[in-house]
């Protein structure tokens, strides 16, 4: 089961390098097409608009084979990445982001079902949290080396290995994940049912305000730290290392104790820590060492409270886990699109690049409060289900 296991990580890897790396040279590759920063920025939105409308998507594919569906998801990571390295401006780049962000929410939300089915009991929140861990590795190791590569030779080289990491995928997933339970159709209306209940609205809320938050300023993480903390653009490789390195201990520090806490306390304590978190990078982010400290506390909590809702939305919404895997994606990545807009129209207001920080601090709190109120209601007093 670890090495089924580790090739659904294998996925989260390769979409791990495709989202995260357009922060980290969002710089140099509006600067190679002669747009903005801010238009460049439509780049991070094209990907996350690809992501809710490939999500859906799963609502029709209740009756395929889990693997399967696995399969045809990496073949398009490697699609629509080999399609960003050849594309010829911004529009068609827009396009091939788009289709690169198809099968991201898809991916993470049957991956988060399989990965269910393959754990031991009580250990399904680790299991995903595992799972996730790919994009963390992704951040930690495989952005980096392609801000490196970048910087070094060109961005489109940076998407080919992408394109490569799918393929990879695709025959891992082949080899060494196992047919799988596929899941209990109810017909199509029926994996509506979940949603006339509370919880996953709190969990789709939660993570949408949470994620909005958070996004307003890692969106724009390369200007602030070469226009603010004033480091070179040759030092984005090694702190997005960092950043990576904060996004992976959030993701499995996170992961293990939503085992022993139930997990919507701890998402929501791991976001009202992002509120502190935001307002320091506001008023410390001219400091090249407070800066540092602050991205990996927050990319930590960026990451933090994902494994443990990520698990969550299964449990909430039997009978439409594919819906509830769906809109969980969907909230995240709406949460990115609307991130990079209200980030944008702050940083082309004049008003700085430390600004979208002091934007996202209301959105985090509401955030939490939504994840509060689910524990309170659902999970203080009862034990939360298997």
């Amino acid at each position: 089961m670890k090495k089924a296991l580790l090739a659904l990580a294998l996925g989260t890897f390769a979409l791990g390098i495709a989202e995260f790396t357009m922060m980290g040279i969002l710089g140099n590759l509006a600067s190679d097409l002669g747009i903005t920063v801010s238009k460049a920025g439509g780049l991070i939105t094209a990907y996350a608009i690809g992501v809710c409308c490939g999500a859906p998507c799963l609502l029709f594919a209740r009756r395929q084979p889990l693997k399967r569906l696995m399969l045809i998801m990496a073949a398009v990571i490697a699609l629509g990445n080999a399609l960003m390295t050849i594309a010829p401006n911004y529009g068609t780049m827009w396009a091939a982001r788009f289709i690169s962000g198809l099968p991201h929410g898809a991916y993470f939300g049957v991956g988060a079902i399989v990965a269910r089915q393959l754990s031991a009991p009580g250990r399904e929140a680790a299991s995903v949290s595992f799972m996730i861990a790919g994009m963390t590795i992704a951040t930690l190791l495989g952005v980096p080396m392609a801000t490196f590569i970048t910087d070094a030779v060109s961005w489109r080289l940076a998407f080919g290995i992408v394109a490569f990491a799918g393929i990879v995928t695709f025959i891992m997933i082949r080899i060494w994940v196992p047919q799988v339970r596929g899941l209990k159709d109810i017909g199509f209306w029926g994996q509506f049912k979940f949603l006339g209940t509370l919880a996953p609205w709190l969990i789709f809320g939660g993570v949408l305000f949470g994620q909005i938050g958070l996004y307003c300023w890692y969106s724009y993480i390369d200007p602030q730290m070469v226009h603010v903390a004033h480091f070179t653009a040759s030092d984005m490789s090694w702190i997005m290392v960092l950043a990576g390195l904060g996004m992976f201990i959030g993701n499995l520090t996170c992961g293990q104790l939503a085992v022993r806490y139930k997990p919507s306390i701890v998402a929501s304590t791991v976001q009202a820590c992002g509120i502190i978190v935001l307002i320091a990078i506001y008023f410390l982010a001219g400091s090249k060492f407070a800066s540092i400290v602050l991205m990996m506390l927050g990319t930590a909590i960026l990451f933090g409270s994902g494994s443990p809702l990520q698990s969550s939305i299964v449990v909430y919404s039997r009978g439409g886990e594919m819906l509830g895997a769906a809109l969980i994606q969907i909230a995240y990545n709406a949460g990115n699109a609307i991130a990079a807009g209200i980030g944008g129209t702050v940083i082309a207001r004049g008003y700085g690049y430390t600004a979208p920080a002091l934007a996202g601090v209301p959105l985090v709190l509401i955030g939490s409060i939504l994840l509060l109120i689910l524990y309170l209601r659902h999970e203080r007093s009862h034990p939360f289900p298997a």
